[in-house]
């Protein structure tokens, strides 16, 4: 058994990351997906570095963060995702940088049409859209086949792509945050390159529990958190553009701080937070000593399959989530197949059984109720659900 596999189920070892972590009384959480919790170290670092710029005001900023901490920084993250320091930028999520990539995207032309799916983030199919109407392009919407299969989803795209010989740019999510479904992001790319359509990535959901090289998966744009599952402060994310790319995205809204050459030409101009990204080699550091993606990932599937091979088989409950290792991770959706209202069975879980979750629609497939465990989620925990489960069955 690898030793990420055998060390997930180690409940003593984990405890031991998730004393870290201050947790407030009440519910147990299992929405951990909407951001992640910062450790006490990082807390306390982050508060160092507030009251050093309220203290310092301009003076550190002008001369030291602007002068090459801001640097130094952006590129530890570059070697933390194994890619050139002039290849990313932070933004202050995922949403931003997907829009600035989307809206800044200068290649479509009137006539073109581009590619979006039921699973996308509304942010994203917003942007798609505003995109389309503004160059005089076509949306092209497509619904995925539930249940999923990596054959069924590479099929759905080969398919699309074949009918719509125009399409020049798609939106594809690596995690999408309604189901939870991975999507094979290598096979769809090499398809979409193979009839000349980009792919803007979203992967919201991916960095820090799933292992992935952007050159491997041949990915050009794509935008990342790093206040979900990395344990940075809110407001803390970064784009992607392969520096061959850099071109094929325009300067955002002809941003002129930055020359044309520099990503950051990207992203609009404004006033980061700067504590928060001064916290960040702290973050890379306590990340990779966790074991980074590959154990974070390990012990978050661990804790995904002990309650979904309990209620796989259940009558009255859906897993929406294949079970396929390559289309799974932490997120996993499940729906009460004999309640229409998802909502009202999400509040019997807080009510009767103190499980704390959320509601997830707009997926061809209907609502669900997305189950999140987070890293100071136990198995325990995990039992509480299936024996819930079990019960409202």
């Amino acid at each position: 058994m690898p030793d990420n596999t055998r060390r997930a189920r180690d409940e003593m070892f984990w405890q031991t990351f998730a004393d870290r972590y201050a947790v407030e009384p009440g519910p147990i959480n299992l929405e951990n997906g909407y951001f992640g919790r910062m450790s006490r170290t990082v807390i306390e670092e982050y508060q160092r570095n507030i009251e050093l710029i309220n203290r310092s005001n301009s003076v550190h900023v002008r001369q030291r963060f602007e002068q090459g901490e801001n640097l130094a920084i952006l590129a530890q993250l570059a070697d933390l995702m194994g890619v050139t320091a002039e290849s990313v930028a932070f933004t202050r999520n995922a949403s931003d940088g997907l829009q600035s990539l989307i809206r800044n995207y200068n290649l479509l032309q009137p006539g073109d049409q581009v590619l979006i799916c039921d699973l996308e983030y509304d942010t994203v199919k917003g942007a798609m859209r505003w995109l389309a109407r503004h160059r005089g392009a076509e949306v092209i919407e497509i619904d995925h086949t539930h249940p999923a299969s990596y054959d069924s989803l590479l099929a759905t795209y080969r398919e699309t792509f074949a009918r719509y010989p125009k399409l020049k740019l798609m939106a594809l999510t690596h995690v999408t945050h309604r189901t939870g479904l991975v999507m094979p992001v290598k096979a769809i790319v090499a398809a979409a390159r193979e009839h000349g359509i980009d792919v803007i990535l979203d992967g919201a959901h991916a960095l820090g529990q799933i292992e992935f090289n952007l050159d491997d998966l041949g990915v050009a744009f794509a935008g990342f958190n790093l206040h979900k599952w990395i344990g940075a402060p809110l407001t803390l994310g970064f784009m992607y553009i392969a520096p061959e790319r850099l071109a094929d995205i325009d300067p955002d809204m002809g941003e002129m701080h930055f020359p044309v050459t520099d990503i950051r030409a990207r992203t609009p101009y404004s006033t980061p937070n700067i504590p928060a990204l001064l916290t960040l080699p702290l973050v890379f550091e306590e990340h990779r000593a966790m074991g980074g993606s590959a154990a974070k990932g390990a012990r978050l599937n661990y804790l995904r399959n002990r309650w979904v091979n309990a209620v796989r088989e259940l009558p009255g409950i859906e897993v929406m989530t294949p079970d396929d290792p390559r289309l799974y991770c932490g997120i996993t959706a499940m729906r009460f197949t004999r309640h229409a209202d998802q909502q009202a069975m999400a509040d019997r879980l807080l009510k009767d059984f103190n499980l704390f979750t959320v509601t997830r629609s707009g997926a061809a497939s209907g609502p669900c109720i997305r189950i999140t465990p987070g890293l100071t989620t136990t198995a325990a925990h995990m039992d509480v659900l299936s024996n819930a489960l079990h019960e409202l069955s």
